[in-house]
C-alpha cells in the first residue's frame, strides 16, 4: 500500500549528538509512514525549530543544552499543543518519565529498547495514546514510595534532579555548566541544595545514591 505525504507522520530529531541523530534517521528512514522534517542539538534549536515548520511529532532527548527537558515540554504544550512529544532518555523509565508526562510529553522510552519498540512507540503517540512500556508501568505505578513516602531525590525540582544525574554520571561542575548552559556557579548553588535536600556529603556520596536506587 503507497501512503500519501499527506498521511505521513512528520518528526523532528532532536539530540544534541550528531551520532545519535544519524542513527535515529537510519531506523526510521525505511518506515514509509514516517518522514523526518527537521533536526535540532538543543533545546534552543528545538523552541525555535517548532515555530517555523510543520511537524506532528517531536523526539526530544532528555539532556540537551539550553532549556530543561521539562520546561521544554511545557513551553510547547502552551504554545504548541497540537505537536505530541515522545522522550527518549538513557535514565532509569522511572525517574524522569512522571515528570515528563505530567508536563505534557505523550510518551518516554528509554534508548535502549529495541528498533522495534521505538516504531511502535511513534505511531501511538502519533494517534494520541500515551505510550509507557509495561515495565515503566509497573514501576512507575507499583513504587513504594508512592504509597510509603518520597525518595530524597525525589523532592528536588525538575533542574535538581537533571544535576544530580549528571554528578551520578561522573560529570564535572564545569561540564554540567557547559551541557546546561548555566554558569558553574550556578551549578554549585544547585550541588548545595541537592546535598541538603539528601542529606548527602560530597560527590561520592551522590554517585553511590544514583548507583543504589537505579537512577542511571
Amino acid at each position: 500500500m503507497v501512503i500519501s505525504d499527506s498521511q505521513k507522520i512528520r518528526l523532528i530529531i532532536a539530540d544534541d549528538h550528531v551520532v545519535v541523530r544519524e542513527g535515529l534517521k537510519h531506523i526510521l528512514e525505511n518506515c514509509a509512514d514516517i518522514e523526518i522534517t527537521g533536526e535540532a542539538n538543543s533545546g534552543d534549536e528545538v523552541l525555535a525549530m517548532v515555530g517555523r515548520q510543520e511537524v506532528d511529532i517531536l523526539l526530544l532527548d532528555i539532556s540537551m543544552p539550553g532549556p530543561g527537558i521539562l520546561e521544554i515540554v511545557q513551553q510547547l504544550q502552551r504554545k504548541h499543543p497540537e505537536i505530541k512529544i515522545l522522550v527518549l532518555s538513557v535514565h532509569s523509565e522511572d525517574q524522569y518519565a512522571i515528570r515528563v508526562l505530567k508536563a505534557g510529553a505523550k510518551g518516554y522510552l528509554e534508548k535502549s529498547h529495541s528498533t522495534e519498540e521505538l516504531h511502535k512507540a511513534i505511531r501511538m503517540v502519533y494517534k494520541g495514546h500515551t505510550y509507557l512500556t509495561p515495565r515503566q508501568t509497573e514501576r512507575i505505578f507499583n513504587k513504594p514510595a508512592l504509597t510509603t513516602g518520597k525518595l530524597p531525590h525525589e523532592l528536588l525540582s525538575n533542574r535538581e534532579l537533571q544535576i544530580l544525574l549528571l554528578i551520578g554520571a561522573g560529570e564535572t561542575n564545569t561540564t554540567i555548566a557547559t551541557t546546561l548552559s548555566l554558569s558553574p556557579k550556578t551549578v554549585s548553588t544547585y550541588r548545595a541544595r541537592i546535598l541538603e535536600k539528601t542529606g548527602l556529603k560530597n560527590n561520592n556520596e551522590l554517585i553511590r545514591y544514583t548507583i543504589e536506587n537505579e537512577l542511571i
